[in-house]
């Protein structure tokens, strides 16, 4: 049997914990991180672990890793952290020359082990398996469209044989992919990429090929590098710094690479229309990362500077909210002339966890990622700056603990500007209904929170720190304005495939996407 899989016995959970009181309390939520490497010679498996290990950040939900040998395809996945999922005996069994891997957190689809990826599916000439970053926004479409593939009694029946019952966007792109009976894969590829609507940068394998494809928005991320023996592929360049990998460059959009014994070879698949996430300057991507040959770092560092030359206040200390905030905190403090310091501890070891406060205990101010330092903060008027503010319950409980930390005046500074709409391309925000920014104006924002002062950098202020053109970013979360135009509200949501696969009209589908 060419799989093998991990179905961990761990209860689930609802993702990272992103508040200091409460669990629950969700801030924006990351995108996913995919690596890929053809090299044969090299140790593939540990290697995409390392590389995983860097892209941690991006997807804490689920990680999984698949190894071809040139043979069959293995894949090894599980709920939880990387760290969680592999060890060196499983690592040590995945032996081959090419591999991918994925650390999740869902944006389509639910967080369990079903939805884990990479996903998996046999083809008429052996197999494939394959992971995404982003969120596709046409999924009742190309759910039709699996529901309508042809079958042959003749080929090798992908009803029969699907191993999984995912109900993700990823799952109908592998099915879509893995039915190419009279094309190769490369030329499958071609034909379905262009039907994709949304975000997507994926990497993909056969038995003797890895694959990689950016959507011709490039909205998300996604490097080429290079070994001595091989080529890696990454959602980071710092993961292709990790493992000791060269930059080569960025996947353009609209791009599909090939890499196989003969080499590297480009497909342009669509015409490119540039319109990175400005979110990834400001939160998602780690800060030692390179991003249309802007730092991260700069850019959050350059976003401080100006929150301090757009909302000036007396102060005695600024402090950030770690880690995502410490650059614009230094920004801040070195425009402002005010001292840095650390007014929070975070507690390094609260990323993901499978036990879940109660209630009872959430009341007595269990504070599970932070903690603030009380003789950095008593008697002190503090400026704390964030990378953004979704529903507003984080900063509240971050403005108490400094308020019981002796804090004289509380200032709030953001790096983002009021986030006021949801993201479909992969980043899982509130719904808008529980966004503070768009019932409440700022001043009414900072009460809410308890804070004396509170500011937003401004659109513009933020852009330009990234040094990129407006008009190639990205800005709907903050303005509304999405570069790939929405279906019908009805047709999108995290949980839309879960409803399809129970529609009389779509029912034809199940065999593909859910076990029989």
């Amino acid at each position: 049997m060419p799989y093998l899989s991990s179905r961990g016995q761990r209860p689930g959970g609802d993702g990272r914990l992103t508040a200091a009181l409460d669990p629950h309390d969700q801030g924006p939520q990351d995108a996913c991180g995919v690596f890929g490497v053809w090299a044969p010679g090299e140790d593939v498996a540990k290697l995409t672990y390392f590389g995983l290990y860097a892209l941690q950040h991006r997807g804490q939900e689920s990680a999984g890793i698949a190894v071809s040998n040139g043979r069959q395809i293995l894949v090894y996945k599980d709920m939880g952290l990387v760290s969680q999922v592999f060890d060196e005996t499983t690592l040590n069994s995945l032996n081959g020359h090419l591999a991918i891997g994925h650390a999740r957190y869902s944006t389509t689809g639910a967080s369990n082990w079903e939805n884990a990826q990479p996903t998996f599916r046999p083809t008429a000439d052996g197999s494939i398996a394959l992971g995404h970053n982003g969120n596709l926004i046409n999924t009742h479409d190309l759910a039709q469209l699996v529901a309508d593939l042809p079958t042959d009694p003749g080929e090798l029946d992908l009803h029969a044989r699907n191993l999984e019952s995912s109900t993700n966007d990823t799952g109908l792109v592998t099915a879509l992919l893995a039915h190419h009976p009279d094309t190769s894969l490369e030329q499958r590829a071609l034909d379905v990429l262009p039907l994709l609507k949304g975000a997507f940068s994926f990497v993909w394998m056969n038995e003797n090929t890895l694959y990689a494809a950016r959507d011709p928005q490039g909205i998300r991320p996604l490097v080429l590098g290079r070994l001595d023996r091989g080529w890696v592929v990454a959602s980071e360049d710092a993961a292709l710094a990790t493992i000791g990998a060269s930059v080569v460059r960025e996947v353009e959009p609209g791009e599909m690479l090939v890499i196989d014994d003969q080499g590297l070879r480009s497909r342009t698949f669509a015409a490119a229309e540039p319109k990175g996430c400005v979110f990834e300057y400001v939160y998602l991507a780690r800060p030692d990362a390179t991003i249309a040959g802007r730092s991260v770092h700069e850019s959050r560092v350059e976003m401080g500077r100006e929150l301090a030359r757009q909302f000036p206040v007396d102060a005695d200390l600024v402090i950030p909210v770690p880690e995502s905030g410490t650059p614009a905190a230094a920004g801040y403090a070195e425009e402002s002339g005010i001292p840095f310091g650390q007014g929070f501890v975070k507690n390094a070891y609260v990323g993901r966890t499978f036990i879940q406060p109660s209630q009872t205990l959430r009341q007595l101010g269990i504070r599970l990622k932070l903690n603030a330092l009380e003789h950095m903060i008593r008697g002190k008027r503090i400026v704390v700056v964030d990378d953004s503010i979704v529903r507003g319950n984080t900063q509240r409980a971050q403005v108490r603990m400094l308020r019981e930390a002796g804090a004289k005046e509380v200032h709030v500074r953001i790096s983002s500007p009021p986030v006021k709409w949801p993201c479909f391309y992969g980043i899982d925000f509130a719904t808008r209904a529980e966004l503070i920014a768009n019932g409440l104006t700022p001043e009414e924002i900072a009460a809410s929170v308890g804070a004396d002062s509170l500011g937003y950098i401004s659109l513009d202020g933020m852009i330009d720190s990234t040094k990129q053109e407006k008009t190639r970013l990205c800005t709907a979360c903050f303005t509304g304005e999405y570069p790939i135009e929405l279906p019908d509200a009805s047709l999108l949501g995290k949980h839309l495939l879960e409803a399809t696969l129970s529609s009389p009209t779509l029912g034809k589908a199940l065999p593909v996407l859910n076990n029989p």
